[in-house]
């Protein structure tokens, strides 16, 4: 994670809304925060005046806080008007994990992309297939021991978990639709790297960008290798993505993002996450260069604290991420197998 500097970037709601409670982030736009049990401690959530109602962005887990907090939104700020519709930006499960209710107690459609609705329901449905072999050799042939395999792939993936069924149809959004809501049109716009397909809505008439986890304020999104595409390189599409925002969306763009307070300074910020990453290629690069290490050597490496089995479980997938990525762009590269532990080297 990266600080990005104060004076860099700038905050027009930098106190945000305490429990219960919203801001108007845009004219009819409404921010709200719902407590997570992880060290990221919340999720942002929107919503947008619909006409009658709202339209709303994103959930929260599933779990009985996050119900009893939106049964409070409901009899509370949002008392006397409908929800209309959900909007899911990805499937991870602090944002789409409470769909499925939300949608039941509401009677409202979800919108989200098929990735975000297939990827969430594979998961559902497979709840520990990652402790399958294969996905614990993963872990295995790239330097983690078996008892720490173990924590990942059990513990470390209980997050996964928290997710209510999901609705048994969606409406399907893809890059470039538009979505009135409301008296505005958003454009779809879906960034890779942090989750496949990740949609985002920006408004061009007003220039905001409600931005999910694709660019964040003070830390960089995670950026994983999944353990089903394991030769995956979402830290390529990342950076990918990163870069069309400095060539297709302004400067001063007001970010309403999955996280933290929203801000201006979307291409700074940009730049910022584009030079973070190659900060740590370069400490991976240093790390390998006079001795072939595998790839759990380079967690200590990027990640300088203690880590738990659910954020292991991100910090070494990551790690991966940065190891795909240069071994595609030729500055790391396989060294002579010595054993089932694969090994690297700086190219």
């Amino acid at each position: 994670m990266t600080d990005a500097p104060k004076d860099e970037l700038l905050y027009p709601y930098p106190t945000p809304p305490g429990p219960g409670e919203t801001v108007e982030v845009a004219p009819g736009v409404l921010w709200t925060r719902i407590a997570l049990p992880f060290q990221l401690n919340h999720v942002n959530i929107y919503f947008i005046d619909d006409g009658d109602g709202w339209a709303v962005l994103d959930t929260g887990i599933d779990n009985k806080a996050t119900r009893a907090a939106w049964e409070g939104l409901a009899a509370g700020p949002l008392k006397g008007r409908r929800l209309t519709r959900l909007i899911v930006t990805h499937f991870h499960p602090d944002h789409i994990g409470l769909a499925g209710w939300l949608c039941g107690r509401f009677d409202i459609p979800l919108l989200t992309t098929q990735t975000s609705y297939l990827g969430c329901l594979n998961i559902s449905l497979s709840a520990g297939a990652l402790d399958a072999k294969p996905y614990r050799d993963f872990y295995l042939n790239h330097g983690l021991d078996p008892q720490t395999t173990h924590l990942v792939t059990t513990k470390g993936h209980g997050y996964l978990r928290m997710v209510s069924q999901l609705p048994p149809t969606f409406e399907r959004i893809v890059a470039g639709d538009e979505i009135r809501i409301g008296g505005r049109v958003f454009q779809v716009l879906t960034g890779d790297g942090h989750a496949p397909e990740q949609a985002m809505l920006y408004c061009p008439e007003e220039k905001f960008l409600l931005a999910a986890d694709q660019v964040l304020a003070k830390i960089s999104p995670n950026v994983s290798v999944w353990e089903v595409d394991p030769d995956g390189d979402p830290l390529g599409l990342y950076i990918r993505s990163l870069r069309a925002f400095q060539t297709n969306l302004p400067e001063d763009t007001l970010v309403l993002p999955g996280h933290q307070a929203p801000f201006h300074g979307l291409h700074t910020r940009a730049a910022q996450l584009i030079d973070h990453h190659a900060v740590r290629c370069e400490a991976i690069a240093q790390a390998c260069r006079t001795t072939p290490q595998p790839a759990a050597a380079f967690v200590p490496v990027i990640f300088h604290r203690p880590l738990d089995a659910h954020q292991l479980s991100f910090a070494f997938t990551e790690v991966l991420a940065h190891v795909n990525y240069m071994l595609r762009k030729g500055e790391l590269k396989w060294a002579e197998p010595d054993g089932e532990v694969r090994r690297l080297t700086s190219a």
